[in-house]
């Protein structure tokens, strides 16, 4: 049984010199799917053609929220466009992302941070598609979109919020995605949601090149091989066989990315 990596920038800069290899070296560890999301519309275009370049890779479109002061309302348009057309072809976009809501750094452009979320939230519902969300520093606020523009769930990407807002979540169709962080034994709260969540609530993602698991160096670059052990990390946690792990995150990852399911048909009619 292998593992699905829901959430990894795979285009990022800091794969360009060995990006074939890294796949290769994730895909020799147990990751057999690596979703890649799009930031800006600037590499709608790189997501886009990675995951046809490399049958294990599929992606998502979005716009983030660290990245809104350098977009423009014209930009929604666009991505909604090509949503239609992609939608309109056999392809391999699962879901709209990495969309949402950054307060951590900075609340001073919150309008136009709400503005894009709120945008973005309607062209996932146009088309059925889950969303893949952003939420640091925000949750509340991503929960209240949700609540007004409903969605086909996805995943709040890279979760650490409270038991009470993780619910919230899981009523509105989500999974929580847990990676790097939850290998850090000082990272209290966090290991304690992975420990005490429904097993059925989660999802596991690297966001490599960042977030690196506490076996790397801390400004070390982070990659999709390292999935394997953030599910054994998950596995301890619990106190279960990483095998359950390895089953039942890959199962919530079907679940509620569905379009994966049928990749994985096309992919074996590769072999």
């Amino acid at each position: 049984m292998n593992i699905i990596d829901t959430h990894c920038h795979l285009d990022a800069a800091e794969f360009d010199a060995d990006r074939e290899q890294a796949l290769e070296q994730a895909i020799a560890s147990g990751v057999d799917m690596v979703v890649i999301p799009a930031v800006t519309p600037d590499n709608f275009s790189r997501v886009a053609a990675l995951s046809q370049q490399y049958p294990q890779c599929c992606y998502a479109l979005g716009m983030h929220p660290m990245y809104v002061d350098k977009i423009s309302p014209s930009d929604v348009a666009k991505l909604s466009s090509l949503v239609t057309e992609t939608m309109a072809q056999e392809n391999k976009l699962v879901a709209i992302g990495e969309i949402g809501l950054d307060f951590y750094v900075t609340k001073q452009n919150k309008e136009t941070q709400e503005y894009f979320f709120s945008e973005q939230l309607n062209i996932a519902q146009a088309h059925d598609l889950p969303v893949i969300l952003h939420v640091r520093g925000a949750i509340d606020d991503v929960l209240k979109h949700l609540r007004r523009t409903k969605v086909k769930g996805g995943i709040a990407h890279a979760f650490n919020g409270s038991m009470h807002q993780a619910e919230a979540f899981i009523e509105l169709g989500f999974k929580l995605g847990f990676g790097g962080a939850m290998t850090y034994s000082r990272a209290l709260k966090i290991r304690e949601l992975a420990k005490n969540l429904s097993l059925e609530a989660i999802v596991l993602e690297t966001d490599a090149p960042d977030m690196p698991p506490a076996w790397l160096e801390k400004k070390a670059r982070n990659s999709p091989k390292e999935l394997m052990l953030i599910a054994t990390t998950l596995a301890d946690l619990r106190g279960v066989p990483v095998t359950q792990i390895i089953e039942i995150t890959r199962k919530n990852s079907l679940d509620v990315l569905p379009k994966i399911a049928n990749l994985y048909t096309r992919l074996e009619a590769l072999h």
